[in-house]
């Protein structure tokens, strides 16, 4: 199967347990579950939930279940994209090629949207058919990932304070490696732990998903400068706009590029202790740092 093939076919398996999981648009109260149902079916790539199955299948041939696991990744993703597009916040009116969900469902839901999506993500762990001890230890990994110490939050905080200051290769890190990279790197651990990896996998795909994250935001940052907002799905430019601390701004367009790249060989030589049951990843790892969009 080609990696286009693969990635349709997980994306169908993501979208399918999706809707399973968040309440249908007619249950009450309507308005928060169209809110969230409209963000979360925008038409993402699934990029985490997609990692998190390829980590999962890189040790083990069948992880029955694991697209749930994966769906709360996606839930926690959409949740923050959600927040993240405020008016308090980066203020944005297009994601995923559409009105953002504040400009169609007003501000007060669209927060609720969010704070209900992200509870959703520890619901569905905490009803996945699997080992208990192995279900704490994935609510441990997103809440951490998702958290304010090298997580998620506090990198968004790291972004939101960053906005004017003079970018330095220091402050970038902090952003980026908590920002994008923390849940990146758990979308890789959340499918190991669920599969069963052992302490040296668990540490090559820490590794890899380390790598990954940086090479993602890398890429994310260049395409804000080189494409429009049609390609994107997103306005484009809007980091110029806010003075925001990136790797363009720090390092210019051609470096950082080429850093995109180191960190796509490293994110290939990461996974050493894996043979072909890895092979997906390394494909992946491509396909981030290649993509135009």
């Amino acid at each position: 199967m080609t990696l286009a093939a693969y990635v349709v076919e997980q994306q169908i398996r993501v979208e399918e347990a999706l809707r399973r999981w968040v309440p249908v648009e007619s249950t009450a109260p309507e308005s928060i579950h169209k809110a969230m149902r409209y963000s979360l079916f925008a038409g993402g790539k699934r990029v985490r939930p997609i990692l998190c199955i390829a980590a999962a299948q890189s040790v083990s041939d069948s992880p029955a279940g694991i697209e749930s696991a994966a769906c709360a990744l996606e839930l926690i993703h959409t949740y923050s994209l959600i927040h993240d597009d405020l008016p308090a916040l980066d203020n944005d009116d297009l994601r995923r090629g559409r009105p953002t969900c504040h400009k169609v469902f007003g501000e007060a839901i669209a927060i609720l949207a969010g704070d209900a999506l992200l509870t959703l993500a520890f619901q569905v762990l905490a009803q996945l058919v699997c080992e208990p001890g192995r279900k704490v230890r994935l609510i441990e990994e997103l809440a951490l990932a998702s958290g304010t110490v090298d997580g998620m939050i506090g990198g968004q905080v790291h972004d939101l304070e960053g906005e004017g200051k003079h970018p330095t290769a220091a402050l970038l890190e902090a952003i980026h490696r908590a920002k994008t990279g923390a849940l990146l790197k758990a979308s890789l651990r959340i499918g190991g732990i669920y599969a069963g990896a052992d302490d040296d996998q668990l540490h090559a795909l820490s590794c890899y998903g380390e790598h990954i994250g940086l090479a993602f935001q890398i890429v994310d940052d260049v395409l804000d400068v080189e494409q429009s907002s049609e390609a994107l799905g997103k306005t484009a430019g809007k980091d110029v706009k806010q003075q925001k601390i990136t790797f363009p701004a720090v390092y210019g367009l051609d470096r950082s590029r080429a850093m995109a790249e180191q960190e796509r060989v490293a994110a290939h030589l990461a996974l050493r202790e894996f043979g072909e049951s890895a092979d997906r990843l390394r494909e992946l790892a491509d396909f981030i740092v290649h993509r135009t969009a």
